[in-house]
């Protein structure tokens, strides 16, 4: 009974410890935080062949008044390889995201990219759409 009490007692001392302690306002005020603008935020290749360059660019600009910084871009497998700016993007400046995709797999495919950043609206999701097709000469070599 003892140790039922002081266990308790315990858990209603962490619970009104937690509920006591005051609020910290951590947001700054959000008219200085950077803004990403991307043109495009999707990239359809349309019908592509086997083997072939599987790159594409997103575009994007910092419309805020503070310097963007792209903290993360993560792709949703390990067929698609985005590379991106390390350096801060100065307000009204552009930048490019290069994302390249692993054509040596054939059929059709949707792939996601996040974007993390400071900026308000992070993270971004960036989709690429296509469909491999093999190639004639591919088709050959699956045959012998």
């Amino acid at each position: 009974m003892k140790k039922i009490l002081i266990s308790l007692l315990f858990v209603s001392l962490v619970v009104s410890s937690a509920y006591s302690q005051k609020e910290i306002n951590t947001n700054q005020d959000t008219k200085d935080i950077p803004e990403i603008y991307f043109e495009n935020t999707t990239h359809d290749y349309g019908n592509i062949e086997y083997s072939s360059d599987g790159l594409c660019e997103f575009v994007f600009k910092n419309t805020g008044k503070e310097p963007l910084l792209l903290t993360n871009v993560k792709a949703s497998c390990g067929c698609t390889t985005p590379t991106w700016p390390k350096e801060p993007i100065k307000k009204g400046k552009k930048g490019t995201i290069v994302v390249k995709y692993n054509t040596k797999i054939t059929g059709s495919f949707t792939k996601t990219i996040r974007v993390y950043s400071n900026a308000k609206t992070s993270p971004v999701t960036l989709r690429i759409t296509g469909t491999v097709s093999r190639t004639v000469v591919d088709e050959k070599k699956t045959n012998n």
